[in-house]
């Protein structure tokens, strides 16, 4: 440390660029303090900084961490208590540009595996960022020595070591995850798709917040005929609504909750924190939101389960456009999908097209059937299930045709679901649509396609330009990737993860014989052999703002890359 305060006091009121002589390792009394990344001015990417305390002085209980859940657990809430001192010990911006900022990256309502927080039987590493203090671009190397060594050994001492904290918070939080976890795969063993537990808060407290909806909120509470009880490791029993496998319909009147239940059961495939309201709601892990995606653009996906017979001969088997329209753009959503691999689909019929959902009896009567390329969705929900194993939760509120494709009628009447599959049945045969099946006899191929290494372009000026932009884009080189209709993205942690994916895919599975799900399955195995960090270029040092994003958005991503092209 003394050697920290020396340079600090030799370099203040000098240029900027003097900070580069901070890089290095630092000892402390109880830690050890990484310099890695220097920025080089005070509006660019903040320091990257890490701290390191050993495993014996920490003196976290081995079982906290013990199984991968726990450890996930336990590095998230470390992470979020760093976050939370962070607070308490700076005061924000201090200076030029990013000057006194201390951040980690911390996460919001889930729990995701991240690279901010390592645990080790060796040591606990928190890797942070830091604006170094500038005024304009003259180092300020008082406020910097304040930061690295007060500030930064107060929350250090505050929130890296087990006896400082509540021993009782720490082990409810791991213990929640480690209950998840068991609900996730009891899914599997009971042939469930979701679980939603009685007393779940689903409202959020608004549209631009993720949090829950305090005072009006409905509690969650199971229908007689869904109920099911789960023996949680730590929990106990808990009682809850559990939704089999097949094809369910979730209906009702407007505003009475049918949509919140299905994003519900989408953000599902995240554990979420203690407090979210959404603690024991858990869905299939690969489960997919589809909707239409007007103009995005796709390349050599094979639609033609559900579209066929184009005008102009054009192929669908091999089907690629620059503007995709509504239905062409629901189509290549669901049979991607398909291609990286998903047991469960999500729709609701506010966000897809109409034309892909549903063909009345008296369109099918103006409208013959060789002049329609379109096969609706009603007619392959059953058949995907039946063929692929692949179930389907659709919101639907203007049409009972998919009454006789249903297996199971969900009601939401006042934020609380009822069964009405009996009731929906009758009313199908005593009012029928008198509409034609036009599915055939299978769904159809889902066939996989084999990116090639020239489709991917990082460079940008002759440099590698790889960076993600918020929650929504990614700049691969000189295109913008828009992920903002991939609506399970929930942290910017994710898309900063798949930015460098993408580059470490084409640089290292994206061979020209790798398919699509193959290169992305070898990539997930190395990360859950080496961790996220490898796929950083800070691999070894500081890759400390990674969220784990799911296959599905990463495949996601890469096909919505521009330039991409597949064999």
């Amino acid at each position: 440390m003394d050697r920290l305060l020396q340079i600090l006091k030799r370099i203040d009121g000098k240029g900027y660029g003097a900070y580069k002589e901070l890089a290095g390792t630092y000892q402390f009394a109880d830690f050890t303090l990484f310099i890695d990344h220097v920025q080089g001015d005070p509006f660019a990417s903040p320091t990257r900084i890490r701290v390191r305390v050993a495993g014996e002085k920490a003196g976290f209980p081995p079982q906290l961490w013990a199984s991968k859940p726990r450890r996930i657990g336990l590095q998230d809430y470390l992470a979020r208590q760093v976050a939370v001192k962070a607070k308490v010990y700076c005061g924000g911006v201090r200076g030029t540009g990013k000057s006194g900022l201390l951040l980690i990256d911390a996460g919001g309502q889930e729990i995701l595996e991240r690279t901010a927080l390592v645990i080790s039987a060796g040591y606990v590493e928190a890797r942070l960022s830091v604006g170094l203090p500038a005024d304009g671009r003259r180092i300020k190397g008082a406020l910097a020595a304040k930061m690295l060594t007060e500030e930064l050994a107060g929350i250090v001492r505050a929130s890296l070591f087990y006896k400082r904290l509540d021993a009782a918070e720490v082990l409810s939080f791991v213990q929640l995850k480690e209950d998840q976890q068991f609900i996730r795969e009891e899914l599997v063993r009971r042939k469930l798709v979701a679980f939603v537990a009685d007393g779940a808060v689903l409202p959020r407290e608004s549209g631009a917040s993720d949090r829950p909806m305090k005072g009006q909120a409905v509690p969650f509470e199971a229908p007689p005929g869904l109920a099911v009880e789960m023996d949680l490791p730590n929990r106990g029993t808990v009682r809850g609504m559990g939704i089999p496998e097949g094809v369910t319909l979730i209906v009702g009147g407007g505003y009475h909750g049918k949509s919140t239940l299905l994003k519900a059961i989408e953000r599902g495939v995240y554990d979420h924190i203690p407090g979210d309201g959404r603690e024991l709601v858990i869905t299939r892990c690969d489960a997919v939101k589809i909707r239409a995606e007007d103009g995005r653009r796709v390349e050599k996906v094979d639609i033609s389960p559900f579209i066929n017979n184009l005008p102009f001969g054009k192929d669908t088997v091999s089907f690629s456009t620059e503007d995709a329209s509504g239905s062409t753009s629901q189509a290549a959503n669901i049979m991607e999908a398909l291609e990286i691999g998903t047991s469960l689909l999500l729709l609701d019929e506010d966000t897809s097209a109409t034309n892909f959902m549903i063909r009345d009896a008296r369109m099918q009567a103006l409208v013959a059937r060789e002049k329609e390329p379109i096969t609706p969705f009603v007619d392959k929900v059953k058949l995907l299930y039946k063929d692929k194993g692949v179930s389907t939760i659709l919101v639907m509120g203007g049409s009972g045709d998919y009454f006789d494709v249903a297996d199971l009628v969900i009601m939401m009447d006042g934020y609380r679901p009822h069964v009405v599959t009996g009731r929906a049945r009758e009313l199908a045969g005593q009012k029928p649509t008198g509409r034609r099946p036009e599915g055939g006899a299978a769904f159809g191929e889902v066939r996989h396609r084999v990116p090639l290494k020239q489709g991917f372009k990082p460079e940008r000026g002759g440099r590698v330009k790889v960076d993600a932009k918020g929650l929504s884009t990614i700049i691969f080189g000189t295109a913008a990737i828009d992920l903002s209709f991939l609506e399970q993205l929930v942290d910017p942690g994710q898309t900063r993860a798949i930015a460098d994916i993408l580059l470490y895919l084409s640089r290292k599975y994206f061979d020209g014989q790798n398919s699509l799900s193959q290169a992305i399955r070898k990539l997930y195995g190395e990360i859950e052999e080496k961790g996220l960090d490898v796929v950083s270029p800070f691999y070894g040092k500081h890759p400390g703002d990674y969220a784990m994003p799911r296959p599905q958005e990463v495949a996601g991503a890469v096909n919505r890359l521009r330039t991409l092209m597949v064999r």
